[in-house]
């Protein structure tokens, strides 16, 4: 029996206790895994929503990854019933073969998909017998696990225990407790000066907040997103990352994706009028969190009146009417991320090697991402790369 149709056969049946990794697969077509991996999702459920099946699917067949090649590891019991599941690619660099997480720079956090008890009960030995069982393949030299976060939902992430350093950036987060009143969330002087400004574009005809539902709702709204965020990032000096081969096709596969709760792999929420989208926020949500991914707002006079801000405190606002527990804005510490998040979440990086050659790599990009972390948290230090970086543009 394959093991997808050994997942098969058990969905159905009472999940008994996580037990100890006998077997780590490498599984490298994404259909073979699809099963292994829902399975994790549903079952469980110990993983973010950058992780899902449908989203991931979405950024290796739209964007174009030829160089990134899927190396999916799947670590197993003595009865076949998976306890993890790592979402990589495996890439070159230097030479070396690298595997990295999927989803590029389009996923704030990376994990992996975990039976949610072996996951609170994972230890040191644990991940040890995964590391061995991956070095027994010697497909890959060196694993690159970058922004990883160091809790999910109130549970350790079981590859902290690996050895780790600091991420290049921080995640600016906004804690968002069950009893929490709003102006326990953002202060009450900040919504009345939001509320003021809202008033301005209240009086447009039919000014809305709203979270795009139907395929024509999200396709109408993206094609103007495509169009207003490129000139909204040359304004600001910054390169177009939704430029580069596939990122388009990725991001809309991803919006129109529909998930067996209904909702869409990525959410979007906007501001618009009879006349104009006037501000588009979009990210992904679990019921526990929601993770902010990409955002513009009008050309127009209208965002005179900051229509950003104001629909991030819609935003706010919804998901803590639905229960939601936490909501971030994404890696970086955006001067308008630290008007709604007041802390900080730890997040890590791993560089581990599988082999002699991969030692070497693996102290070469763990040294070229502490140089950039330390750049990073020296306001001096980014000054002057920012200014070089212009410079050299």
């Amino acid at each position: 029996m394959t093991m997808a149709a050994v997942i098969d056969s058990r969905t159905a049946q009472p999940r008994p206790r996580a037990k100890g990794i006998a077997r780590v697969d490498i599984l490298t077509d994404l259909a073979a895994a699809e099963p292994i991996w829902r399975a994790l999702e549903t079952q469980g459920r110990f993983c973010s929503p950058y992780q899902r099946y449908d989203f991931l699917s979405a950024w290796q067949h739209a964007g174009r990854h030829e160089n990134a090649s899927p190396f999916l590891v799947v670590a197993v019991d003595a009865e076949q019933r998976p306890l993890a599941l790592l979402p990589l690619v495996l890439t070159r660099a230097h030479g070396f073969r690298v595997a990295i997480f999927m989803g590029g720079k389009h996923t704030t956090f990376n994990m992996g998909l975990w039976d949610r008890d072996f996951a609170a009960s994972a230890t040191s030995a644990d991940l040890d017998r995964l590391l061995t069982g991956l070095r027994a393949h010697d497909a890959a030299d060196v694993l690159a696990l970058t922004q990883q976060p160091m809790d999910w939902h109130d549970l350790r992430n079981p590859l902290a225990l690996l050895p780790r350093q600091p991420s290049v950036n921080d995640c600016p987060l906004l804690a968002m407790p069950a009893d929490a009143a709003p102006t326990d969330l953002l202060s009450n002087s900040f919504r009345k000066r939001l509320k003021s400004k809202e008033k301005k574009l209240q009086a447009l005809a039919g000014y809305r907040y709203s979270i795009a539902t139907t395929d024509v709702e999200i396709t109408g709204l993206l094609d103007w997103f495509f169009k207003v965020k490129p000139a909204r990032m040359a304004e600001q000096k910054l390169p177009n990352v939704f430029a580069e081969p596939g990122v388009e096709a990725f991001v809309r596969e991803a919006c129109l994706a529909r998930l067996a709760s209904g909702n869409r792999a990525i959410d979007i929420h906007a501001l618009t009028c009879d006349e104009e989208v006037i501000a588009l926020f979009a990210g992904v949500a679990d019921g526990v969190r929601f993770s902010m991914m990409f955002n513009t707002y009008t050309l127009s006079p209208n965002a005179h009146w900051s229509p950003g801000l104001i629909l991030m405190r819609h935003i706010v606002d919804h998901y803590a009417s639905q229960g939601y527990r936490a909501l971030d804005l994404g890696i970086g510490a955006d001067d308008y991320k630290r008007q709604f998040c007041k802390t900080d979440e730890p997040i890590f990086d791993s560089f581990i090697p599988l082999n002699v050659r991969g030692q070497l790599a693996a102290s070469m990009l763990s040294a070229v991402n502490r140089g950039k972390h330390v750049v990073k948290h020296s306001p001096a230090l980014l000054g002057l790369a920012v200014r070089l970086r212009q410079a050299l543009r």
